[in-house]
């Protein structure tokens, strides 16, 4: 199918390029960004005038409970999600039940998400059998049947030895690793160590159970320089944690990282009274700690910014805080959330390049094939394409949300920016038909 996106500014971080021009798409590919032919003739035409049209955003950090929820048809409902969101490359975490640790299983979950066609799905592989930081899973094996990396989720691998051998396993191969900085014995409690948690009761994690599992890793990386490791640091959370995240890539160590859009804006002062809808998994912390977050984000000691999606039903988030499952919903969010920093002072280019083309060099090799150009608008690349009005405005209700996950503690927030069309792969993926009336067949 040929599409013709018009008047729209186009906005591509990894080239620099940002100007009002037509982009062309034929055969799922970009086939021009401006100077369009005058003999192209489109199937589909798309007038985004007041528009920004960017490179469709990679999720680095998306639960889809599936496999384990199929009955609710968990992975639809979310994947439909994120293209709502404008979300084109989905990263899932392997906390599935069973644990994405076979084969098999990931292979069965890609084969159900490219029949959605709706957004792209990169599974992370279990780095540990059943996430138990025993035995070391079959990398190889894994990443034959579509894994993109390796994480151990929210688990912590408590044996040093065995994580370091993981990481020295990964490196023979080249495999990217993922895991959350987390101390075992630390980070159980349920909210931010400080006057608050204290005030309120509540099971306190301090910021050195960050901390002390980020030297722990440095030191097992500091170690294997040169060894080809990459090791990527999911959902920093804290002042301290973003600091070593600098000092380590100033020591030239490959690493990167990355912060969820609830540590971005939010603190411990918003879980109000006992509100569980910000029972979240890193905890919120400080007004210190967000605003180091935001610093690092903005200068790049931290990479990317995530969704960190995770879809809770009722029956397990209102509950009393303590007893209430961690997590929020966020695939719709990202975009709208990125775009409200930016008008903080971060700028649209830095916000878009968080959500496309650092997410993208983060994966590296891991995009082959159809995904080899995400994250980015090149003549020739992969047509993944997010059409959105920054200036939309409108109320985060329920009934708003694609997602099975209606709790957020940005519930009833007024937001600016709003998805007009996502594109994958050229196919038209999600539309919205309320604002797009020049969209013509």
């Amino acid at each position: 199918m040929k599409i013709l996106i018009q008047h729209g500014r186009v906005i591509d971080p990894a080239s620099g390029r940002d100007e009002t021009a037509d982009v062309a798409i034929a055969d799922g590919r970009i086939l021009a960004i401006g100077g369009v032919a005058n003999d192209f003739n489109p199937d589909r035409t798309i007038d985004a005038r007041g528009c920004v049209v960017a490179p469709g955003l990679l999720d680095l950090a998306a639960r889809l409970r599936e496999p384990g929820h199929e009955h609710a048809h968990m992975l639809e409902s979310e994947m439909g999600a994120a293209v709502a969101g404008g979300v084109t490359s989905v990263v899932c975490l392997p906390d599935t039940d069973p644990v994405l640790d076979e084969p098999g299983l990931v292979e069965m979950l890609k084969m159900r998400a490219e029949r959605l066609h709706q957004a792209r799905l990169l599974p992370l592989g279990a780095l540990t059998r059943g996430l138990k930081g025993e035995t070391l899973t079959e990398l190889v094996q894994l990443t034959d049947a579509g894994c993109v990396a390796f994480s151990q989720a929210d688990s912590p691998i408590v044996n040093t030895q065995v994580l370091q051998r993981a990481l020295q396993y990964a490196a023979t191969f080249g495999y990217s690793v993922w895991l959350r900085p987390q101390d075992a014995w630390l980070g159980n409690g349920v909210a931010a160590s400080g006057p608050l948690a204290t005030r309120m009761g509540l099971a306190g994690v301090p910021v050195m159970a960050e901390t002390i599992a980020l030297h722990t890793l440095f030191e097992i990386v500091r170690g294997m320089q040169g060894s080809g490791l990459h090791l990527h640091l999911c959902r920093i959370s804290s002042a301290a944690g973003v600091e070593l995240v600098r000092r380590a890539k100033a020591d030239g160590l490959a690493v990167t990282a990355d912060v969820s859009i609830n540590s971005l804006h939010l603190t411990d002062l918003d879980i109000g009274y006992y509100d569980s809808a910000a029972r979240l998994s890193p905890p919120l912390r400080q007004q210190r700690d967000r605003d180091a977050l935001r610093a690092g984000l903005a200068d790049g000691t931290i990479d990317a910014l995530v969704s960190d999606h995770t879809p809770v039903d009722t029956d397990t988030k209102t509950l009393p805080f303590a007893e209430a499952e961690p997590g929020a919903t966020g695939l719709e969010l990202l975009l709208p959330l990125a775009l409200k920093w930016a008008e903080d002072g971060a700028g649209l280019m830095r916000a878009l390049a968080t959500m496309t083309s650092a997410p993208a060099r983060i994966l590296g090799r891991a995009l082959s094939g159809p995904q080899d150009s995400c994250g980015q608008l090149k003549v020739g690349g992969v047509a993944d394409v997010c059409v959105f009005d920054p200036q939309e405005q409108w109320e985060l209700t329920p009934e708003a949300l694609r997602s099975q996950g209606k709790h957020t503690p940005f519930m009833g927030y007024q937001l600016n920016g709003r998805v007009r069309a996502t594109l994958v792969g050229g196919h038209v993926a999600f539309e919205r038909q309320d604002s797009l009336a020049g969209l013509s067949q």
